[in-house]
């Protein structure tokens, strides 16, 4: 009888051995996790901000979100939405991510987000935001850490408008996020528009452009230009001596990814902003400081999204126990938004798009060259019905 309960005891222990064993494996295996970025070409900076920040977040968390092993993997859209879509497929079908998260440019963004979330991929944008996202196309597994096109450029509007300039030159290239910007520029300038101008995506030269605003003689030039696009047109204007007689407010043109290759060319500009290195909060402080240690450059406001994607990935997979199967419950976890931003307070609206701060941010001349200075935020007066269009 002894040997026999013996027998059964040893028996059970082993079963319980293999089921721990299994269940540790089982645990063991890492979240899948998509990043597609614009890594190469004039907007190859933004994308790779993203991406470092992104992983950085990882590596300060032992190589975990949530408590749990995730494993990325990155995908180079080119600034093609072809090739982005063909990211997007091989992540779902061959890698078999459950988040896909990063996207740089609207029109990449425009090409495969119906084929991610439809595929019931949760997709975590840090950057492009088309308004049709925010708004009639919205999905209940997209989420976004940055903002909406249009809200981005209804900040540079305000601030336009809060700073007295009456008539006003507009620029931007002719895609998604472009025309997106000028109509978001327009719900909040309440002066006169001169004239708006669409030049193509990656255009090298604004010689011609830069001589024909001039000649319409504004008080104030508003661009968007991301990118190497704005590397090149803020150096041009700054050779055709309008950058301190002519004022240039700039969104996404003048940042932590184009002052580097600007420097003191740059000073002068103002920016509307969703983030500056020097915000003064400790999420922030932190961040800064890490970042500029291991990659020796001061992060953007594309590495700020991103670090904080990894950041709302973490606090959700934290309350799932890293458990992804639960759609609805991954999703509930993500609105919650239960984490630190960088930018300062952050919070979903109903269109899952967030409801974060804007910045005047000054370009200056500091001790170590030039460098930005917050001035305050901006207080958006007049908002698009974005998030109402939003039917989820």
């Amino acid at each position: 009888m002894r040997r026999t309960t013996l027998a059964v005891l040893g028996a059970l222990a082993a079963a319980a051995a293999i089921a721990s064993g299994g269940a540790q494996a089982q645990s063991a295996a890492p979240v899948k996790i998509g990043f597609i970025g614009t890594l190469s070409g004039p907007g190859g900076a933004l994308g790779q901000d993203q991406y470092d920040a992104f992983m950085l977040a990882i590596e300060q968390k032992g190589g975990k979100l949530g408590g749990v092993p995730v494993q990325v993997i990155k995908e180079d859209d080119q600034l093609r939405p072809d090739v982005g879509v063909q990211a997007a497929q091989k992540l779902i079908e061959r890698d078999k991510v459950s988040i896909i998260t990063g996207i740089t440019f609207s029109n990449v963004m425009m090409a495969i987000h119906k084929s991610v979330t439809g595929a019931g991929v949760i997709m975590v944008g840090s950057n492009a935001g088309p308004a049709p996202i925010a708004g009639a196309q919205c999905s209940p597994n997209y989420f976004s850490t940055s903002w909406d096109n249009d809200e981005l450029h209804e900040a540079g509007g305000q601030l336009s408008s809060d700073l007295g300039y009456k008539n006003m030159y507009v620029m931007a290239p002719n895609y998604q996020a472009g025309r997106d910007a000028v109509n978001g520029f327009k719900r909040d300038y309440t002066g006169h528009i001169l004239d708006e101008v669409y030049t193509q995506v990656n255009q090298p030269d604004y010689s011609a452009e830069i001589a024909q605003l001039q000649a319409s003689k504004p008080d104030a030039v508003y661009v968007f230009y991301p990118g190497g696009m704005g590397v090149n047109f803020v150096k041009q204007y700054r050779q055709a001596g309008l950058l301190g007689k002519i004022p240039l407010i700039s969104v996404a043109t003048i940042d932590g990814s184009t002052l580097p290759a600007l420097k003191d060319l740059a000073v002068g500009a103002v920016t509307s902003a969703p983030y500056s290195p020097d915000l003064d909060n400790p999420e922030n402080k932190q961040f800064v400081a890490a970042f500029e240690k291991k990659y020796h450059r001061s992060p953007s406001m594309y590495a700020a999204q991103s670090y904080d994607a990894a950041n709302l990935i973490d606090s959700a997979l934290a309350k799932t126990h890293g458990s992804v199967a639960d759609r609805a419950a991954l999703r509930a976890a993500l609105r919650a938004a239960d984490f630190q931003s960088v930018r300062g307070s952050f919070k979903f609206a109903s269109n899952q798009f967030p409801e974060a701060p804007f910045y005047r941010v000054d370009v200056v001349k500091g001790p170590d060259g030039a460098q930005f200075a917050t001035k305050g935020e901006i207080h958006i007066k007049t908002r698009g019905d974005l998030a109402a269009q939003c039917k989820m």
